[in-house]
């Protein structure tokens, strides 16, 4: 299966875009009323230095179109000595038109009057003759990388529903309406909506953003990611998932938010979530970076947002005075990285698993209950966290675009609901030769509780002996599955311990009975946990826990055993593995460069230094010609060498 690495640019000459969102200290949203050219050319100038060559720049709509049917020139003229200074400094810049919304305040043009944004006809042509004569304006300018219609405009619209409400009909079309204003203001370059990629196809909550209408108009998808988590692992790889949730669109992913504010953290600990979310990012399918932002804006404290939202106050890589911060030098090292490696001549090798992601997820079925869709995402962020502990390149697959029939291996995490005929297609692929894993999981709610899968028996080998309207609960606090049978790297007597989580529903299990099923593992009761039937050239595997949702909802939780069950079930399909570790808590990937230089990162996930020993099937790896036994990596360290076969 092939994986997402699509970059901006052309194929004969691909970009990777390193850089910047950008508000100057000196005005912050309003700078463009309080200019000052010195301050913005130093400010920049500090990005520069530090491999951040492009930034994402913002037109405060209220004073950049303070009238229906003008700019204000004194807003475009300093605009465009911006663009001077970009071209002065060898960088470029990305503007945004509809600002709108920023840093937790929404700011109507003064004409607005409550007009729909969406939907009312004149206000949507109004918006159209503001991107339209921006660009006609300034779209010829060498320092133009791009474009953005908007910066997070679901919560300009819908701010108190977290960006839920607006129809995805008028959305297309609106977006449409106005990326065509782009091309008829006479530029070419590459264009999105700057919308945050929260459409319901990476979030299950349908805010009329849909990812897959919205990749068929732009040039390239803009992710915008702070999360806030439960677990260290999660937290560094949840950027990344986003990545690989949209491997679909086939457009190249920016991404274009990301980031901290220092009244959260330590600045060591900033450094870190800095590193693991640029490298993450980039071996999940990223190819461009845009860090929230450049400066602080201690000197400007009384004025909105910041007057109500402090700890906007500190999201940048520098200090108020220009001080760069630990996370502008970790920007500096991957930007270096990415040019001493030339990232932008590499892609991702194919894998042969799929994470199947259910299509409940972004299909509104009738009569389903909203939370099957957002737990979707939960249990496949946490499988995919489990494939990256056991080293294992892995697509997630949507059942949505069919399921892919050149996968060895295909992973059901957890999953409650899946099309009926899905089913009849998984049993399919396992008799032709997939090994198929599916985990049992009853849903968090007590609506039509239970595994919403048809002819559960005749496909794993099994009799269920549930009872219906009620659930099997879990009493002990861990799972102790003891295997019974040798499973890839895992002997008999071997015992995985699980933490058990969940609420009245979903702390379960299913009691089975086997029929033509082999008993792999059994719990503290020598109840069967793992089965396997074998049909045809294939396999059926079925865990009668659901171990994804258990470690999903946990604190602090990773590395759990998952990833060595995921990685016996690789094992047992045939996917071989020719770089990796023994130490979960260090994720190894590769990226291959065209002329066939094989790079292997090792991503540490300590918070202590490690050194690991690899586990190569062939050859050996090198650091700069010598060959290299061990890796050592600094706490959350990343380390790439070259694998030479």
């Amino acid at each position: 299966m092939k994986r997402h690495s699509v970059k901006a640019g052309t194929p004969e000459s691909p970009e990777l875009w390193v850089g910047v969102n950008f508000w100057s200290r000196s005005g912050g949203p309003r700078m463009w009323t309080n200019y000052d050219e010195a301050t913005v050319r130093a400010e920049l100038a500090v990005m520069r230095d530090h491999g951040m060559t492009v930034t994402r720049s913002f037109l405060y709509w209220p004073d950049a179109m303070p009238t229906p049917d003008a700019l204000n020139d004194r807003v475009m003229a300093n605009f465009e000595n911006f663009l001077d200074l970009h071209a002065e400094l060898g960088m470029t810049t990305i503007p945004t038109f509809l600002v709108g919304h920023m840093s937790g305040e929404n700011w109507d043009p003064a004409w607005r009057e409550g007009r729909d944004i969406f939907e009312d006809v004149w206000f949507v042509a109004r918006q159209a003759f503001y991107v339209r004569s921006v660009v006609e304006r300034v779209g010829a300018h060498e320092a133009i990388a791009g474009w953005l219609l908007t910066n997070e405009i679901p919560i300009y619209a819908h701010w108190e529903t977290g960006g839920v409400g607006s129809p995805a009909s008028s959305v297309i079309s609106w977006a449409q309406l106005l990326l065509d204003a782009i091309r008829a203001g006479g530029s070419n370059k590459p264009a999105s909506v700057g919308d945050g990629a929260w459409g319901v196809e990476l979030t299950g909550r349908d805010n009329g953003f849909r990812t897959r209408d919205i990749a068929k108009l732009v040039d390239f998808l803009g992710p915008h990611v702070y999360r806030m988590e439960t677990d260290q692992v999660r937290q560094h790889l949840g950027a990344a998932f986003i990545c690989e949730l949209l491997d679909f669109s086939g457009r190249p992913v920016i991404m274009e938010e990301f980031g901290l504010t220092s009244d959260y953290t330590s600045e060591e600990n900033a450094a870190h979530y800095y590193r693991q979310l640029l490298h993450n990012t980039l071996l999940a399918g990223a190819t461009g970076w845009l860090c929230w932002n450049n400066t602080d804006y201690d000197s400007i404290e009384q004025q909105a947002p910041y007057v109500h939202h402090p700890f906007e106050l500190h999201f940048g890589v520098t200090t108020g005075d220009g001080t760069p911060k630990a996370q502008a030098r970790e920007m500096k090292e991957f930007a270096s990285m990415l040019a001493r490696l030339d990232v932008a001549h590499t892609s991702r090798p194919d894998a042969e698993i799929a994470i199947l992601v259910s299509s409940f997820l972004e299909a509104r079925y009738p009569f389903t209950d909203p939370g099957d869709a957002t737990i979707v995402v939960e249990t496949a962020r946490q499988a995919y966290v489990a494939s990256r502990e056991a080293d294992l390149a892995v697509v997630l697959a949507r059942e949505a675009d069919g399921i892919p029939d050149d996968a060895r291996l295909i992973i059901l995490p957890s999953a409650k609901q899946l099309l009926a005929t899905s089913w009849t297609r998984l049993r399919e692929l396992a008799e032709a030769g997939a090994t198929v894993y599916a985990s049992h999981f009853a849903g968090e709610h007590a609506n039509q509780r239970g595994p919403w899968w048809p002819n559960l028996d005749e496909t794993f080998g099994v009799t269920k002996q549930s009872r219906y309207g009620l659930v099997e609960p879990v009493v002990e606090d861990v799972l102790r599955a003891r295997f019974v049978a040798p499973f890839g790297d895992i002997a008999v007597g071997d015992v995985l311990e699980f933490e058990v989580g969940g609420n009245e529903n979903s702390r379960s299990f299913l009691p089975v009975v086997a029929v033509d099923a082999e008993v792999l593992a059994v719990d503290a009761h020598d109840r069967p946990v793992l089965l396997r039937r074998r049909v045809g050239a294939g396999q059926l595997v079925i865990s009668t826990y659901p171990l994804e949702y258990f470690a999903s909802v946990a604190r602090e939780i990773n590395p759990e055993p998952t990833h060595r069950l995921y990685a016996a079930l690789a094992a047992e399909a045939g996917v071989v593995t020719d770089v990796r570790v023994d130490d979960p808590r260090v994720l190894v990937s590769e990226l291959v460069h065209d002329d066939g230089t094989r790079l292997i990162w090792f991503v540490s996930e300590s918070e202590e230094s490690l050194t690991v020993t690899p586990r190569l099937r062939a050859g050996s790896l090198r650091d700069d010609g010598r060959e290299v036994g061990e890796v050592s990596l600094e706490p959350f360290g990343v380390s790439i060498l070259t694998l030479h076969v």
